[in-house]
């Protein structure tokens, strides 16, 4: 069956742990790549991410304009708990007036897997990169403290999550939804959609379907907010933990160790990924993600082509512009003309 919107994130940029996902942010260059989304690669619909409302309400006018349907997106990052739900209050009126002005084709997504990018839930301090080493610890993991700890964590997480979407919904008066991560609980009533970050890896490949079947229960439609590989050999069995081959301690970031470059790992992953979303009747899912703005090609050094670690469907170029797009500062890669045909093959 065919999903009601074939979609891919577009990052603003989101700040985490003193790096920046998109220093640049030019508002014809953001105009010029979300009409290229919706006539190149087909999308019907965008979730345009960032921790910037200004700049999330920049993109989301030009995706409108553009004829998708808007996912706005905001991504809180290491804010505490009891900062979360006043960061929507200032986030969910500009949704707002888009949906008013648009008739109505916006979505809002209150958050995205807080838990984890935001401070208070898990241990690991006050860094995303603190979190994620602490709670992939397999040593950390089998001490009950630790356990209890995450636990508890967790708990706190959905709690907020009442908070925000309390919030929201007295500021936004369209549908709206929350991109969940597999481990944490949602009071799912409290939301229009249900969504989940769902990149599927090595170890959760042989339930992978069932995982997705088992959102169904909350009777309502279910989204997948987040799919996508990296551009390497092997990337695919890594999933959403693909991108930590880049070592950010260097200056500048370097990728250490050997990797081969491997697109057509990417054109696997995106063909077998919308297989079985059609065939699990999901409502809307996005490929993540159009590119990694901070993740340059380099041609000739391994350890310096930042795009390997990335899961744009574009490489972006040091310096020169495109060929396929020459007022564009990126390539396509083989993904985006899979994304495309895959995406026109399934428009009415």
């Amino acid at each position: 069956m065919a999903m009601r919107n074939y979609g891919i994130v577009y990052d603003t940029g989101i700040t985490a742990d003193g790096h920046c996902t998109r220093k640049r942010f030019d508002d014809a260059v953001v105009e010029r790549e979300l009409q290229i989304i919706a006539a190149d690669l087909h999308a019907t619909a965008v979730r345009v991410t960032g921790d910037d409302p200004q700049r999330l309400a920049r993109a989301g006018r030009h995706a409108l304009a553009a004829g998708l349907e808007l996912w706005f997106s905001p991504v809180p990052v290491n804010l505490e708990p009891d900062a979360l739900p006043g960061y929507f209050t200032r986030c969910a009126p500009e949704a707002e007036r888009l949906r008013r002005a648009h008739e109505g084709r916006v979505v809002l997504v209150a958050g995205c897997e807080i838990s984890l990018w935001c401070a208070g839930f898990f241990p690991g301090g006050h860094t995303v990169a603190g979190r994620i080493a602490a709670v992939t610890d397999p040593d950390l993991q089998r001490k009950p403290d630790v356990m209890a700890v995450l636990t508890s964590g967790l708990d706190r997480s959905r709690h907020t999550l009442q908070d925000i979407a309390r919030t929201a919904r007295e500021e936004f008066a369209g549908p709206i939804t929350y991109a969940s991560a597999p481990w944490e609980t949602v009071e799912w009533e409290l939301f229009d959609l249900v969504s989940v970050d769902a990149y599927r890896d090595a170890d959760n490949a042989a339930g992978y379907r069932e995982g997705l079947r088992s959102y169904r229960r909350f009777g309502k439609p279910v989204a997948v907010t987040e799919f996508g590989c990296c551009t390497y050999r092997g990337a695919a069995d890594r999933g959403g933990m693909g991108w930590m081959i880049i070592d950010e301690k260097s200056d500048p970031p370097v990728i250490p160790g050997s990797y081969q470059r491997d697109e057509e790992e990417q054109v696997r992953y995106l063909s077998q990924m919308l297989e079985v979303y059609e065939a699990e009747d999901i409502d809307s899912a996005f490929w993540h993600t159009f590119a990694g703005f901070e993740q340059p090609r380099h041609d000739t050094d391994v350890h310096r082509d930042l795009d390997l670690a990335s899961y744009g469907v574009v490489a972006v170029l040091q310096s020169q512009c495109g060929t396929t797009y020459p007022d564009m500062g990126w390539e396509p890669k083989q993904a985006f003309g899979a994304l495309a045909a895959a995406y026109a093959r399934a428009k009415p």
